[in-house]
């Protein structure tokens, strides 16, 4: 089936000044805006158990942003920044973090024309020694590269990071990371590292906030995408249908899925990456359904939800998923996506709300958005856009209930 979305439709003006280049003093104070069934409202985030109902539960992204970009040079002294994507030797993210001496991951690299051959290096001192890393492009590609580490301290690969590189905060800030990011281009839950940008939507979460939801009765649990650089990629054709959905690692517990069972029909995703998680969930089910197992090898496909019958929603998903887990005996499913949320007849089968930053113009996340309310995310931009809300990753956030949705899941 021919598909086509014009990616103009989606474009609004956005100026500089709006972008938020640094975030809030308080997590918490920022600007709320809340969209419900058509109307739209200003509140304070500090507020948002207000707008949900009581007993809800929230799903965050648990993932860490990495200190992915890592300065070097060549023996000539050409610099060459290497911005670490995603393991590729080993490929299983717990793995490559925790490797010594010697991986490969699959890496931007910016100044890669002055790059073509030998070593590029960091030397650096640790524990009163003197220590470096080198890396060679091992496989070149049109956009990436498969980059080879090699290094003599005694550090994992993770802690080497931690070292040496630096917070890859989004390019349309315009400047260098500093040491404000360190932190606060963090989710105060965040656990796994392996994610190249934060799942913004999280940042607004203080510890006391969330500590004052669950004693007021809201739920949390956690799920773990792996963001990756993928999610700033301008869509380039015209026909954003055309445009080739970067791939996300995640998992989820089985804990979490009986939790998501037990919620049913009340459940708020916190960010998109939460969003992309929970729904390629149906598609591991739906593939259960036809085969008896969920094949987590094989990438979640860009168009493969929209192939799944209508009739097939988040109960029968999370029963299936989860009697699958326990006749086998696992307490986790690992698995990657390339799902594209599009306003192109896609279904929100688990998901009923949605807690989100502003997104760039022409953008899949946007895409996402108008998937969940339609054509009313124009209205909701300019309602941003006149009342002072702050946009994209350090900007204020939105929370969009559409019961249609919701009661489409109960």
């Amino acid at each position: 089936m021919e598909r086509h979305i014009d990616i103009n439709s989606f474009d609004y003006p956005l100026p500089e000044e709006r972008i938020a280049k640094f975030p809030l003093e308080n997590r918490t104070d920022s600007k709320l805006m809340v969209y419900r069934n058509g109307d739209v409202s200003e509140s304070r985030f500090c507020k948002l158990a207000d707008h949900l109902p009581k007993g809800s539960m929230l799903v965050f992204n648990n993932t860490r942003v990495i200190r992915a970009r890592v300065i070097m040079h060549k023996p000539s002294g050409a610099r060459i920044e290497v911005f670490c994507l995603e393991p590729h030797n080993p490929a299983d993210y717990e793995r490559a973090f925790a490797v010594r001496e010697q991986c490969e991951w699959s890496c931007i690299v910016g100044n890669v024309k002055k790059w073509k051959e030998g070593y590029v290096e960091i030397a650096f001192e640790y524990n009163g020694s003197d220590y470096h890393l080198r890396a060679w492009i091992a496989e070149r590609g049109e956009r990436e590269h498969i980059v080879h580490f090699e290094w003599n301290a005694p550090l994992s690969f993770g802690e080497l990071l931690e070292e040496l590189g630096r917070i890859p905060i989004p390019p349309y800030l315009n400047r260098e990371s500093e040491d404000i990011d360190l932190t606060r281009y963090q989710t105060v839950y965040s656990k796994i590292e392996g994610s190249v940008a934060a799942p913004t939507a999280g940042l607004h979460f203080a510890d006391n906030m969330i500590e004052q939801m669950k004693a007021d009765g809201f739920c949390f649990d956690e799920v773990t995408l792996h963001v990756g650089a993928g999610t700033f990629l301008p869509v380039k054709s015209e026909n954003a249908a055309q445009h080739p959905m970067h791939t996300e690692h995640f998992e989820v517990r089985l804990a979490t899925l009986e939790n998501l069972l037990s919620h049913s029909g009340n459940i708020t995703a916190v960010g998109t990456t939460s969003v992309r998680t929970l729904e390629s969930l149906p598609v591991l089910g739906w593939r259960i359904r036809q085969t008896g197992t969920p094949s987590t090898e094989k990438i979640v496909g860009q168009w493969e939800s929209y192939d799944i019958p209508a009739s097939y929603m988040g109960r029968e998903v999370l029963e299936d998923l989860i009697g699958y887990m326990r006749s086998n005996g696992l307490d986790r499913l690992k698995a990657a996506t390339q799902i594209m949320i599009t306003p192109l007849g896609f279904r929100f089968r688990i998901v009923n709300r949605i807690i989100t930053n502003f997104h760039q113009p022409k953008s899949t996340l946007l895409l996402l958005i108008s998937a969940y309310v339609g054509d009313d995310w124009r209205r909701m931009y300019q309602f941003a856009l006149d009342n002072g809300f702050r946009f994209l990753s350090y900007g204020d956030s939105s929370l969009l209930i559409c019961d249609k949705v919701s009661i489409s899941k109960g």
